[in-house]
């Protein structure tokens, strides 16, 4: 049975998985760089960019178990890129084809929650962005139909994962906690997780990040 899970979402230690002021200067918004630097010092982190080396350990590894599996994936409107509003209203909207490039690294269907209509946007490498304007369960209908029987990755923002926790949609979470504090921003845990049914399972600490697996129990 195909699963609804987040991996390698990253969290500094006050909560926060997005930085202040997000925009095109400041994707994950002011000082949010530093909890994804840690990604780039692997060798999988490194290969997403067209680099070699980078360390093979326990930071390596969970990034790899993050696309296992994984047949489409959701995500925030933000979080694919700063532009708001309708589609049709700038040159920016109109033109962004995503933070990625030409060729992003999901390789399969991917919905994007979005409250203005989109024809979708095919790109190399397999990856097509669909743009849903029916809201959460409809973004997750037809990504698990894309998904094959394959499971669905719920990417982000901070906005989009505690969507679906709040309505106890996603079967496992990982985090990955950053020693490093952003004062604000977007905070994850604003939600009754308890209550929702998540737990810890999984509570690892590599040299540069503490790796959560929370999972929804019953």
């Amino acid at each position: 049975m195909s699963k609804l899970r987040v991996h390698n979402f990253c969290i500094s230690l006050d909560g926060f998985g997005a930085g202040p002021r997000q925009n095109l200067e400041h994707p994950i918004g002011v000082g949010g760089n530093a909890l994804h630097r840690w990604i780039f010092d692997t060798a999988y982190g490194r290969s997403m960019i067209g680099k070699s080396n980078g360390s093979t350990g326990l930071d390596d590894g969970m990034l790899r178990d993050g696309d296992e599996n994984i047949g489409a994936t959701i995500m925030g409107r933000n979080m694919f890129g700063p532009v708001r509003g309708p589609w049709d209203s700038d040159d920016d909207a109109r033109t962004w084809r995503g933070w990625w490039g030409q060729n992003p690294p999901y390789h399969h269907e991917v919905f994007v929650l979005t409250h203005h209509a989109r024809e979708p946007l095919a790109m190399d490498g397999g990856t097509t962005f669909h743009f849903v304007t029916g809201g959460p369960l409809v973004a997750l209908e037809r990504a698990t139909q894309a998904a094959a029987g394959a499971d669905v990755r719920v990417a982000g923002g901070v906005g989009t994962v505690r969507d679906y926790i709040a309505r106890g949609l996603i079967d496992t979470l990982h985090l990955a906690l950053i020693p490093v504090l952003l004062g604000t921003g977007e905070r994850l845990f604003e939600n009754d997780w308890n209550a929702a049914g998540y737990q810890c399972t999984e509570f690892e600490p590599s040299d540069e990040v503490i790796h959560v697996q929370l999972e929804r129990q019953g």
